[in-house]
């Protein structure tokens, strides 16, 4: 009777430890606001890498695959003398309309798109 009652104070507290100190922090997605002043962006380190991870995989923008190839060697080559950026009216430029509209699964984050566009705005600089 003895060993019951400790095994079930046991099972008691675990359950009350497991469960009792959990709790989910969702944040809220914050705003972007695509007509704000348009932030620094690097090509290099902001855009390469998100190309590398949302873009330039094995069936997608690499050399001899869709235009534009994404790789890190030929990016900003692909982009700015394929004509896919348009500086002068940003929100026209290919690139732009592509990730807000059949690419947006593969680049699903707001800011991420926001780095493009500003990147665009600020008149596409390979830097």
């Amino acid at each position: 009777m003895k060993r019951i009652t400790i095994y079930s104070s046991f099972l008691v507290f675990l359950l009350f430890a497991l469960t009792g100190c959990y709790r989910d922090i969702i944040y809220p997605a914050t705003a972007v606001d695509p007509n704000g002043p348009p932030q620094f962006v690097s090509f290099k380190a902001d855009l390469i890498p998100l190309f590398a991870n949302n873009c330039a995989k094995a069936t997608c923008h690499v050399s001899g695959s869709v235009k534009p190839y994404l790789t890190s060697d030929v990016a900003y080559a692909q982009l700015t003398g394929g004509g896919f950026v348009n500086i002068l009216v940003p929100n026209q430029s290919i690139i732009y309309q592509m990730i807000n509209g059949d690419m947006q699964p593969n680049i699903p984050s707001a800011k991420d798109r926001q780095k493009i566009y500003d990147w665009i705005r600020n008149g596409a600089p390979n830097n």
